[in-house]
Parts: structure tokens; sequence; C-alpha cells
């Protein structure tokens, strides 16, 4: 990975076009919670409150409007499943696979922050 930031930095590069790219990214993935779902439904939670209880904090309002937003992106899908009662499935599409190592990479740096701001006390 080293070396390909080396490539991307070695170029003149637009700032406007890169902020953009940036903002984009945020405005999709942004936020307390998209993260924390998507990982949620990427570790096998499938159902609204599987994922709802897998999440410390989330309301069921703000689970219900990600959900929505999530899947407007077109991050998620959402399956309605014609039974008694009414299943509602949520999955992660090929799409949000697209920056799951990204995801995995925020975790580790998290994780290696923790680490270091609690040796630092």
């Amino acid at each position: 990975m080293k070396e390909e930031v080396k490539e991307i930095l070695s170029h003149p590069r637009s700032q406007t076009e890169e902020v953009q790219a940036l903002q984009d990214t945020i405005y999709v993935i942004g936020g307390k919670w998209k993260l924390p779902i998507i990982n949620s439904i990427c570790n096998g939670n499938k159902r609204f409150r599987e994922i709802e209880r897998s999440i410390p904090g989330i309301t069921t309002r703000m689970l219900s409007r990600e959900l929505k937003d999530m899947e407007m992106n077109g991050l998620i899908k959402r399956t309605v499943y014609d039974s008694s009662p009414v299943l509602v499935e949520y999955e992660s599409t090929e799409y949000c696979h697209s920056f799951g190592d990204i995801i995995l990479q925020m975790i580790k740096w998290g994780k290696a922050h923790r680490k270091k701001i609690k040796a630092g006390k």
C-alpha cells in the first residue's frame, strides 16, 4: 500500500477534485452510525432488531433513517418476504463491498489509535 500512496503523491493532483471526492465519500458513509451499521450487516446481522441490538446507543428511529439512506445510496439491499409476520432482511451490496478494505483499515487504525492514546496516559 505504501507504494500506491507514493505513486499517488508523486503526481500533480487537483485539490478541488480531491476535496469533492472526499466530501462525496463522507456524505455516503459519514456520520456516527453508517459504518457501525455496515459492520453489523457484514457480521451477519440481517434483521432490523438484530442490527439494532448489535449497535449500542442507536435509536430505532435513527437506524430506520440510516437504513433508508444507505439503501438509496446502493450500499445495502432491503428484501421483504411475504410471510406472516412479514420478514424484512438487509444485506450489503457488491457496491458496499467495494470499500471493505477501507473499513478494515479504519478499524485497524482505530485500534492502534486507542492503544496509542491509552499508552500515553
